[in-house]
């Protein structure tokens, strides 16, 4: 239930945002998130519209978030690879010498105010 609490820093984040900016209302958020973040969608975005509805800057805000895929490179030949489709072994020369490059990202993206 991780989601939960990801949410609530976003919305604390977006909050501090918009005192700052003085913004009365964002009506979109856009969220990157890595294919191995560890983060549900589905389940994010029910948590989305659960909290956010109950902060006046974010009543009614669409929450859409973009799928970051996760690539791994192989340290021993450079191969840069689907990391979901083959795991931490390199498919090109086999090495456990590997190292996620992206996948894991949580990151507010833009904010669009109404």
């Amino acid at each position: 239930m991780h989601e939960l609490g990801i949410v609530f820093h976003m919305i604390d984040t977006l909050e501090d945002l918009g005192r700052e900016q003085r913004l009365s209302v964002i009506s979109k958020v856009t969220l990157e998130l890595g294919e191995v973040s560890g983060v549900l969608p589905d389940y994010l975005q029910d948590c989305w519209r659960w909290a956010a509805d109950k902060r006046d800057l974010l009543r009614g805000a669409e929450l859409e978030v973009v799928p970051i895929h996760a690539l791994c490179i192989c340290n021993d030949c450079g191969t840069t690879y689907a990391t979901l489709e083959h795991g931490r072994i390199c498919p090109a020369c086999e090495s456990e010498h590997t190292e996620l490059l992206c996948g894991r990202e949580i990151q507010i993206d833009t904010i669009v105010a109404a």
